[in-house]
């Protein structure tokens, strides 16, 4: 590890290449299930493993997911495209080269918006995002003499994603990595789970004086299967090139991989300028076309995304950012709190529940928000009922929704079978209350005496002897009128 002191004259540069593994039923170019977890080698056909006269076919879906993202992402969406051979020789790429796309990729520019580190809004620019097919997957850790290969996974479909080397530290990584999870996730395109390896990312990372001109040399980082590894990785590494050039030492430019186990970076191959990986044109895919009739067509498709819904929560609803962020975190959390809205205008209270006792079930059931046995429907009532002062917010927590969980109907119902409901009734209020004051006479005059924080002592009679069912408000302003008066 580098001093603070001596880190505070470097500044890193990193760009991110994500490839999401596409929620397609087939795979990119034959018709091969695309299902995770099969057994070995049980998802393939003459066209995966590359034999002699098999010919490729186009999977339209993955050109649809691909709009998708790109128009998510504001980026330009290429009309005629082709595609490519990219050559490189592995045992889990049976063909000998990955049909991909290099001069026309599908989507060029674009952005993400993420936060800094110090929480402000920053922009990440996308080079490119273009289609391919995913080798196979060679196992390293289930035979000590031999590497096997399991070819399911060669010809699923992926999506790259190039980012600019607009990203300065390990966090921004961080950030950046997560909102492009949340966005394939909403657009349903892809699962996001990097443990299975449906998401991947590498990492291309320099480093330079502050007051230098030209990047430092990239080096890249391979083989991470978390979010958490990729910032850990690229702390890692930046502090490893800032510790080279401090001691006089070059930095070769190579492939990396990180250990996760020990925290560390290691050499996996050195790498010339650049890779030659002998594009040469598809010659069995014909080019593709995509109109503005296309595009139009897949812009009918999209679904609410979670920047639009973080904006209309910060700034129409007033919510706080830290709500905002809590909300559309997930996209089935966010569908779900926008239909419990459709019928309550109590935004907070509506918010706060969802992150609160909702949540809170969620998590220790081991429920998915789709599964959650309470309607939106239901909650509004629910929250309606508190905020009209009908039940208590106690009562509703500890005894209404609970019963919620189990029983088919509104809250007002469950409230009045659990004897909770709270009344406004002047006269019984003025009962109670006229009740405690005779029993705590003393209290009283101490209270008008000056010690005002007897009132919470006092108001807690009032409530223990209602049973709760009066309006805490109600009961408190009352409350204050008699001793006052």
């Amino acid at each position: 590890m580098v001093s603070e002191e001596i880190r505070a004259r470097y500044k890193a540069v990193i760009g991110l290449e994500v490839h999401a593994q596409m929620l397609t039923h087939s795979k990119a170019y034959s018709s091969d299930a695309n299902v995770y977890g099969e057994a070995p080698n049980t998802l393939v056909s003459p066209v995966s493993l590359g034999h002699p006269g098999s010919l490729p076919v186009m999977n339209k879906k993955t050109i649809e997911f691909a709009i998708k993202l790109g128009i998510a992402c504001g980026c330009d969406i290429t009309e005629k495209q082709h595609f490519a051979r990219k050559n490189y020789f592995y045992p889990d790429l049976p063909k000998g080269y990955q049909i991909t796309q290099d001069k026309t990729p599908i989507c060029t520019g674009g952005k993400i918006i993420i936060r800094d580190e110090n929480g402000e809004e920053k922009e990440i620019g996308l080079t490119r995002i273009h289609m391919e097919e995913d080798a196979g997957k060679s196992i390293h850790d289930m035979d000590i003499y031999d590497t096997l290969v399991d070819l399911n996974r060669a010809g699923v479909p992926l999506l790259e994603i190039v980012s600019e080397p607009d990203l300065s530290s390990a966090q921004e990584a961080y950030n950046y990595l997560t909102e492009v999870r949340k966005l394939v996730r909403y657009l349903e395109i892809c699962d996001g789970n990097m443990e299975e390896g449906s998401l991947r990312c590498d990492a291309n990372i320099s480093v330079m004086r502050v007051d230098a001109n030209a990047f430092g040399t990239k080096v890249e980082v391979k083989n991470m299967n978390s979010i958490r590894n990729v910032q850990r990785a690229i702390d890692f590494e930046i502090n490893r090139q800032i510790a080279l050039i401090e001691t006089g030492e070059p930095i070769a430019q190579e492939t990396r991989a990180f250990d996760a186990l020990k925290g560390v970076t290691v050499s996996l191959r050195t790498k010339e300028a650049a890779n030659d990986y002998r594009y040469f044109p598809e010659p069995d895919l014909p080019p593709i076309t995509v109109t503005q009739e296309d595009i139009a067509q897949v812009k009918t498709l999209m679904p609410p995304l979670p920047r639009a819904l973080f904006l209309k929560y910060t700034n129409e609803l007033q919510l706080s950012t830290y709500d905002a962020y809590n909300l559309t975190d997930s996209k089935p959390i966010a569908l779900y709190f926008e239909e419990v809205l459709k019928h309550t205008s109590h935004v907070k209270n509506a918010a706060n529940w969802i992150m609160g006792e909702v949540k809170s079930h969620l998590n220790e059931t081991g429920t998915s928000i789709e599964r959650f046995p309470i309607e939106p429907i239901r909650l509004a009532g629910l929250i309606n009922l508190i905020a009209s002062g009908a039940i208590s917010h106690t009562s509703a927590a500890q005894k209404v929704f609970p019963a919620m969980l189990s029983e088919k109907k509104d809250a007002e119902t469950i409230a009045k079978a659990l004897d909770v409901l709270q009344s406004n009734d002047a006269s019984l209020v003025n009962e109670i209350i006229d009740a405690v004051l005779s029993q705590h006479a003393e209290e009283v005059s101490r209270y008008r005496a000056g010690e005002k924080q007897l009132l919470g002592f006092l108001m807690g009679q009032v409530m223990r002897q209602s049973g709760g069912k009066i309006d805490p408000k109600t009961g408190n302003q009352v409350l204050r009128e008699k001793l006052e008066g």
